[in-house]
């Protein structure tokens, strides 16, 4: 079976007094069976990790570069990030597809660098709400993982993937159980053509808007391992709410 991990992606909110009351608060009150990661802005890396001391709350990054070292201005390699404890990376969130023009063949560029650092990736694909309603969201999916699979089975079976509806982040609304249920399920067909290890390890997370009072429906569906929680991760009860859904009883 495989564990349910529940990530929080703090994107670029918070203060260092916001790492020194929340992350305790999680740290003591963890429930038992589910991995619980939260991906801090790079500043708070080493006050998160402080905070987190030697707990079971795991660190995590928002984004990393493709490259190892060199005359990069701005970036943040993957064996930093490894330095300062991190194990878990997102990549290829919508917003820096979006905003900062990212591929897919760059997203799995990074996702080899974190593999390579001895970090995961959660590499997050998703659709927009004119590609669902034109009946794209299978296709543009399958793009987008296209180069990630490609990595070859040793890698891919490393990696978590997270599908984030982009219609349903930061919006309030959420993908329905079945409409999550059908991406997970092609995702996860995709990864049997990888091989038969990949497509029983490796976790899907579904993210959009996830809330306490929807978190449990989507948890239970087979292929839903878990989930990459935006605003609800700012609020250490909304956000442990979660994570007790991600309970396996």
């Amino acid at each position: 079976m495989r564990t349910k991990l529940v990530a929080g992606n703090w994107k670029m909110h918070g203060r260092r007094e916001m790492v020194a009351s929340l992350v305790p608060t999680l740290v003591s009150r963890l429930p038992q069976g589910p991995e619980v990661a939260v991906c801090v802005p790079f500043v708070y890396l080493s006050d998160t990790q402080a905070a987190i001391g030697g707990a079971r709350l795991q660190l995590g990054a928002q984004d990393v570069s493709e490259c190892e070292d060199g005359a990069f201005t701005g970036e943040i390699s993957a064996g930093m990030l490894n330095e300062m404890g991190c194990r878990y990376v997102i990549v290829g969130h919508s917003e820096r597809r979006a905003r900062h023009a990212e591929s897919s063949q760059r997203v799995a560029e990074k996702a080899a660098a974190a593999l390579r650092a001895g970090m995961t990736p959660i590499v997050c694909v998703g659709e927009t709400r004119e590609e669902r309603l034109s009946g794209r969201t299978a296709t543009v999916i399958a793009a987008q993982l296209a180069p990630v699979l490609a990595l070859g089975a040793s890698l891919v079976e490393r990696l978590v993937i997270a599908y984030e509806p982009v219609w349903a982040i930061g919006t309030g609304l959420s993908a329905s159980v079945a409409e999550a249920a059908e991406v997970h399920a092609d995702i996860r067909a995709a990864l049997a053509k990888v091989s038969a290890a990949a497509a029983k390890t490796v976790r899907i997370l579904y993210g959009g808007s996830v809330k306490p009072e929807t978190a449990p429906a989507l948890f239970a569906v087979d292929d839903i391992d878990g989930g990459l929680i935006g605003g609800a991760a700012l609020d250490a009860e909304a956000f442990l709410a979660i994570c007790n859904a991600a309970v396996v009883v």
